[in-house]
């Protein structure tokens, strides 16, 4: 039972070192310094969050990892830009893509990590159970915190001008912002139905 309770200390805190050395790397030479912190604003200000309640809310050590996946993804993306990222190049010329679709990976992430979130949170802090419901408020609540971002793009393309055509990355798409929430809603309809069986087992060793 030791060992249990200091596996479940150890791996967020590798984790935590694993993002804060993605983040210096992510940092040098990036491609363009305001897109950079523009992408790496969620991380900034989820960081601080996860570690000031670690003690009194500690998460699933599952949670944990796929955070660290998405925080991966963004910083990946905040450094060459989405537009410019070598793996949605190489998908590009594999595949035969007409952009690169590296965006479309965190989009659907974008679903994917926070319907794990969500899910944690409502059945460890309200009266929802297991269910249909559950399930329709998580993919709900995914959708809606997707259609905050575009709004967050939005505001900032009108706020910054040409400035921000990193952060939009549409890449000339002109149902970019249609396919972004639909990607994140495939993302956390995937995420509730591969990992919900090995979540549960999770919350039941909190």
């Amino acid at each position: 039972m030791k060992s249990a309770k200091s596996h479940s200390k150890t791996l967020p805190l590798v984790l935590l070192i694993l993002v804060i050395l993605g983040m210096l790397v992510s940092a040098v030479r990036p491609h363009d310094y305001f897109t950079w912190f523009l992408e790496v604003a969620p991380i900034l200000m989820g960081m601080p969050i996860l570690i000031l309640t670690f003690h009194r809310f500690r998460l699933t050590n599952l949670l944990y990892v796929l955070i660290a996946i998405h925080c991966l993804i963004l910083m990946t993306g905040a450094h060459y830009t989405y537009a410019e990222v070598p793996l949605g190049f190489w998908m590009k010329d594999i595949f035969h893509f007409s952009r690169n679709h590296y965006d479309r990976i965190g989009h659907i992430a974008q679903g994917f990590i926070p319907a794990i979130l969500a899910r944690e949170i409502l059945l460890r802090t309200s009266p929802l159970h297991r269910g249909k419901w559950l399930f329709v408020i998580v993919v709900s609540m995914c959708l809606a915190f997707s259609a905050f971002y575009e709004m967050i793009e939005w505001w900032v393309a009108i706020s910054s001008g040409e400035s921000a055509n990193d952060f939009l990355g549409t890449q000339g798409d002109v149902w970019d912002t249609q396919w972004d929430m639909f990607l994140a809603m495939i993302g956390a309809f995937s995420s509730l139905l591969l990992l919900s069986k090995l979540h549960d087992k999770e919350l039941r060793n909190i």
